[in-house]
């Protein structure tokens, strides 16, 4: 029988020993817990409301902690018990013939002697209070990887949620956090990034959120894929996406020697190639970042390549004039190439191309329109000009030249931008070449072709006259 019983409890303490090992718990925490739960049990048995750590006490074996005892030091009664924690003066004696009424002696009893109800009770404790233990443990490691990327195997979907096996726990990825587009079966691997970790009561274990569709999930594919990323050289500033369609990586790097762009590529494309199948080749774009708006713009429009920028700071508008071939690509498949590049700049994007552009020009309202978008601009020159320095003397020659406001479809803005540029008159102008004129800061090669036709057209105009 004494065998029997060694062997049960063995067995006990090879579960407890198996439990730890599976759950990653420490052995001698959950040796704890069980003491403590057998302890609130027998309290509750013998009526010990509020009890010091000397009345009752639970044990473990010396010999590898293979057994269990629980104790209570019980009053010694001359006559009979009246509570739990009173044993009768012939009891007392039959288990230590020294006992005498008045004295306490400690009763020791092993929990498979228990009442059933007592053992049903620790049990529940002890199973309620590890996985408690288990939940918390799992949080804060999880806690801990928020924004990390992280694999898991498809297990099955929950209405449009995925759950994704994780090892130790079960994670789930929302709709709004999946590719769309993408198929699973049951054991299939994915990598993702791990969004958010919460605690939630009527959850058994943390609730782990995943995602494929946020910028911060390329980001992390960037880091493990690009070692210059990963290093630090080249820095990732901003990532603006579509899930399944389009994104755009804006980076940076202090290093002159270092192509920031071409280190994201990779040789052939073999780097950034990586990155676009694990996202179902999704099409990524690499911006360079720049200081300048039109000139972050227009590195942002591509696979576009811009005619011209303009941009409103004070408006927050910027005009982008792409060749009459280029405008699909500058708008983007519904148009997620513009909005991608005004979600990257802050700016509203507003693409013309070079003929649409030409003929808003001949138009009075259009050109109109055109000076109260780049009023800002023209303040810009205009303040500059006043801080420049005058003579009279000058100002008398340019009264005997003909100004630039006399050539028709010419605005004030252009007029400002020509004038800032040292282009004072309608003869100095006639001296100008279209690549000397398109190089006036805000005049690209299509303004300036545009001014010349204007002049012609004036001058025409007079001679017929």
């Amino acid at each position: 029988m004494a065998t029997k019983q060694v062997t049960k409890e063995i067995g006990l303490f090879e579960a407890i020993q198996q439990f730890c090992a599976d759950k990653s718990l420490d052995r001698d925490l959950v040796l704890n817990v069980i003491r403590d739960s057998l302890l609130t049990a027998y309290r509750k048995k013998v009526g010990l409301e509020v009890d010091s750590e000397e009345r009752c006490q639970v044990e473990f074996g010396q010999e590898n902690k293979n057994e269990i005892v629980v104790s209570v030091l019980k009053d010694v009664v001359s006559g009979e018990p009246k509570s739990l924690v009173e044993i009768k003066l012939d009891d007392a004696k039959a288990l230590d013939p020294s006992a005498e009424a008045g004295t306490q002696i400690r009763i020791f009893e092993k929990p498979q002697d228990l009442s059933r109800v007592l053992s049903s009770q620790a049990k529940q404790m002890v199973f309620q209070r590890l996985r408690d233990i288990e939940k918390e443990i799992l949080f804060e490691e999880y806690k801990s990887k928020e924004g990390e990327l992280t694999h898991g195997y498809f297990q099955r979907w929950k209405k449009d949620a995925m759950s994704i096996d994780l090892g130790k726990v079960e994670g789930i990825m929302l709709k709004k956090d999946q590719n769309p587009g993408e198929k699973y079966r049951q054991g299939d691997r994915l990598k993702a990034i791990i969004s958010r970790v919460e605690i939630r009561p009527r959850e058994p274990m943390p609730v782990i959120t995943l995602s494929r569709a946020s910028g911060d999930f390329v980001k992390k594919l960037f880091e493990m894929e690009i070692p210059e990323v990963y290093d630090g050289i080249v820095e990732i500033r901003d990532v603006a996406r579509i899930p399944s369609f389009r994104t755009k990586v804006v980076v940076f790097t202090s290093k002159q020697d270092v192509d920031p762009v071409g280190a994201c590529v990779g040789m052939k494309g073999v780097r950034i190639q990586a990155i676009v199948r694990e996202l179902g080749n999704e099409r990524i774009d690499i911006v360079l970042h720049s200081e300048e708006p039109s000139v972050f713009i227009a590195n942002a429009i591509s696979p576009a390549k811009p005619v011209e920028v303009h941009v409103d700071r004070k408006r927050g508008d910027a005009l982008v004039i792409v060749p009459d071939e280029s405008l699909s690509l500058a708008i983007g498949i519904n148009g997620s190439n513009v909005k991608l590049v005004s979600q990257l700049s802050g700016y509203k994007i507003d693409i013309k191309t070079v003929s649409q552009y030409n003929q808003e020009l001949a138009s009075p309202e259009a050109r109109e329109k055109l000076d109260r978008l780049f009023n800002a601009q023209q303040e810009a020159m205009e303040g500059e000009d006043l801080s420049s320095t005058s003579n009279e003397t000058e100002e008398e020659e340019d009264d005997s030249l003909t100004p630039l406001s006399e050539i028709p479809g010419l605005t004030p803005r252009i007029v400002g931008l020509l004038e800032a540029g040292g282009v004072k008159n309608v003869e100095t102008l006639l001296d100008f070449s279209p690549e000397e004129l398109s190089a006036i800061s805000g005049i690209g090669r299509t303004t300036a072709d545009q001014i010349l036709r204007l002049l012609r057209e004036s001058i025409e105009w007079v001679e017929e006259g």
